[in-house]
């Protein structure tokens, strides 16, 4: 599940230059503990036929359960099911069964005791009139569809019904045991109206027609045991455009409206899992795959077999630039192997499908874009971890501490549980990682599986013991704060680097031992070495014929942290036009430390000017914007016309910050030129900035322009706002 989030990120939080000590501004340590609950039967499959009626918003139902109990004398099922009013339970031979039904769950007496083993087969009628879950008791925003909803028809949508089973929602269509652990096969046959498609999981075993009643009947069959949570209905007027990878059918449904610029947003479906087939070495383990646009979410949800993706998704060609599709598309790909194909045991758990899911955006985006793009995307998302590290919490990414599931999927899940993927795979080396990963797969294919499962299968595959790693990076919270130095002794030849973490471990964060690169780049050459760290305070001594012109620490960048390396001007602008990606960009941040210096301005600009990769433009851009000098006014004009949409927007939102009518102007020719739906967006936001008031029918006409996530509008309004002020 891919939490709705801006997909965008105009700017990203740069690597942190002090050691913070971690106030928790929200006590995790404060909520309940979890436990996985205890279960008396495995179910082993549902058959779900489902009838509505739209006008009233009320749907029929029968689930056909197949259970075998865990214990030796089992009599009563217990099932989770909510704002259904269940009306019969019958057992295999139509005979009745008593129940009780609470708020939250269903009790079936099967009339007599069973063996551990035994198959039992009963079926539960049910309906459920205008139902309208409450999300945030299940740890939701408001407006979140959970269960079964009825979608009016809008501007932006036709009617429809959708589902939405996760985190806990299953039960709120269908009677059943709600939790990830329990894997069972299913059937979904559902009667709709005649000019509808439903789409559910697995292979698609009939459609039939009643042209009496106006309706279409689609039988759904899904073979290979899934979790509830992932268990799906879509049902609407949608266009099914067909696409393949090989001999797997892959389809995109979308709304008639949106048949053009479906391909936009989807045609690299296929590629995207050829190349997960290869990177997880295990083939796509699905008979097909289906993505399924619906309105409401801001990501998506990964319902095995088919995705169910927000209708944003759709846009049209220049949004390309700024809101591109593909990331959503491989995240919610990699989760047919993680997560569906292998899945959380519990919901402390979440890591296992996320984290991987979050990481397979970055192999992709390197794959696809090259190593730079690759890091940028990867920095991102260390910075998103380093924001909620900073301002609402720290905890382990294996964490049983939450009040609802929905705790579990945050910035420790997604993005630390990614850069942490990354690590290992750097410990490991690539060839021992990838053999981990499909022995992994392989083994436990179709199945839960925890923490110490994975632990388990690198053992097995690579014969390394990496428990050291998992305890500092998934069971213990926090990372490390560096304080690099170090001198360079011209008698011995050598660079003495002194290393110091000083990060708060009062809290449960420990002193973290890695191995790392350290990078020494002379006049006559490059050299690297591979140190590890395993101390507090930490003194390396590497040969350097020759005084550096760079020292790189963490060379690669691997290492998720926060690091203050205090340098000179001249090894920074050597860095800035030299090093790595990252590196260069953190070398910008840098020199804006030296504002009164004529070389770190100037070598601002050129790399503003010069550098080939967009990020790096942008980082020296903003970095110049944030000195607020008279005379770089003009040259910030010149950057808000870059060729990439990031930079423009940048220079644009340091110029807005300069809060000059004079510019106000020319912020009004940038919007009505660039091409580029967020550079237009910080155009109006530098018009709010100036607080000119003349300029509020401009930005009232603004606000009527459609946009994707309606950024031109939210953008206008605001700067309304700041006019008002």
């Amino acid at each position: 599940m891919k939490r709705a989030v801006t997909l965008l990120l105009l700017f990203f939080l740069w690597s942190l230059t002090s050691a913070t000590l971690y106030g928790q501004k929200i006590d995790v340590y404060s909520w309940p503990r979890q436990v996985e609950r205890g279960r008396n039967y495995d179910a082993l499959h549902y058959r779900i036929k489902l009838r509505f009626d739209e006008a009233r918003k009320t749907f029929w139902g029968e689930n056909r359960i197949t259970i075998t109990p865990l214990e030796a004398s089992f009599r009563t099922c217990v099932l989770d099911a909510e704002v259904l009013k269940v009306s019969s339970v019958q057992d295999a031979q139509s005979r009745p069964l008593k129940f009780q039904q609470t708020e939250d769950s269903l009790s079936v007496d099967l009339s007599r005791s069973y063996r551990r083993g035994e198959r039992i087969t009963f079926t539960v009628s049910y309906y459920s009139d205008n139902p309208k879950p409450d999300p945030i008791k299940y740890g939701m925003p408001k407006g979140y569809a959970l269960g079964l909803d009825f979608k009016d028809e809008t501007p932006g949508n036709p009617r429809l019904i959708s589902t939405l089973s996760f985190p806990e929602g299953a039960r709120h269509w269908f009677p059943c045991n709600d939790r990830p652990g329990d894997k069972v096969t299913g059937e979904v046959i559902a009667t709709v109206r005649r000019e509808y498609q439903a789409l559910s999981n697995g292979s698609l075993v009939s459609v039939t027609e009643d042209k009496q009643a106006g309706t279409r009947t689609f039988h759904w069959s899904q073979t290979r045991p899934h979790s509830t949570y992932l268990f799906v209905l879509v049902a609407g007027p949608y266009d099914v455009i067909k696409d393949w990878l090989d001999s797997l059918p892959i389809s995109y449904w979308v709304y008639k409206k949106d048949r053009q610029g479906a391909s936009r947003s989807f045609s690299k479906t296929p590629e995207i899992i050829r190349f997960f087939n290869k990177e997880f070495g295990f083939q796509y383990p699905w008979v097909k795959y289906d993505q399924v646009t619906i309105p409401g979410i801001g990501g998506g949800a990964e319902s095995t077999t088919a995705t169910v993706v927000g209708d944003s998704i759709i846009h049209d060609e220049r949004a390309e630039q700024d809101f591109p599709s593909a990331w959503l598309v491989a995240h919610e790909a990699a989760h047919q192997w993680w997560g569906d194909l292998v899945t959380m045991r519990t919901w402390s758990e979440a890591w296992i499908n996320e984290s991987f899911a979050t990481y397979s955006e970055y192999l992709y985006s390197r794959h696809a874009l090259g190593e730079e793009e690759g890091a940028v995307n990867l920095l991102q998302k260390k910075n998103a971890y380093l924001q909620e590290a900073r301002t609402r919490y720290i905890r382990p990414i294996v964490f049983d501490r939450y009040r609802s599931p929905n705790d579990n999927f945050d910035r420790h899940t997604y993005e630390k549980g990614a850069a942490v993927l990354n690590m290992l795979r750097f410990v490991m080396g690539d060839k021992l990682f990838l053999k981990s990963l499909s022995h992994f797969l392989q083994k436990h294919a179709f199945k839960t599986v925890d923490t110490n499962d994975l632990m388990l299968a690198i053992k097995e595959a690579s014969g390394q013991n990496l428990d050291w790693f998992f305890q500092q990076w998934v069971f213990k919270p926090g990372h490390p704060v560096f304080k690099v130095s170090y001198v360079w002794d011209e008698m011995t030849k050598r660079v003495r680097l002194k290393v110091i973490q000083t990060q708060d471990t009062s809290q449960g964060t420990p002193v973290f031992r890695m191995p790392l690169r350290i990078g020494i780049v002379t006049p006559g050459g490059r050299t690297s070495k591979t140190v590890w760290l395993e101390n507090k305070e930490e003194v390396f001594e590497l040969t350097s014929p020759q005084r550096p012109l760079m020292v790189r620490f963490d060379e690669g960048d691997f290492l998720l942290k926060e690091l203050t390396f205090d340098k000179s001007v001249d090894e920074l602008l050597y860095q800035i036009k030299h090093d790595e990606v990252t590196g260069r960009m953190w070398a910008a941040r840098e020199l804006g430390k030296f504002k009164d210096d004529v070389r770190a301005i100037d070598g601002l600009r050129q790399s503003a000017l010069q550098d080939s990769f967009w990020a790096v433009r942008r980082a020296a851009t903003e970095t110049l914007g944030q000195l607020q000098k008279k005379e770089l006014r003009d040259f910030l004009k010149e950057k808000s016309l870059d060729r990439n949409s990031k930079v423009r927007a940048s220079a644009l939102a340091a110029l807005g910050d300069y809060k000059s009518t004079e510019l106000v102007e020319f912020f009004k020719g940038r919007f009505e030129q660039d091409d580029s739906y967020i550079a237009q967006a910080e155009a109006l936001r530098a018009i709010g900035k100036s607080r000119t008031v003349s300029s509020a029918s401009f930005l009232e006409q603004a606000a009527k322009i459609r946009s994707p996530r309606n950024i031109i509008e939210t953008a206008a309004t605001w700067a309304l706002q700041e006019l008002r002020r």
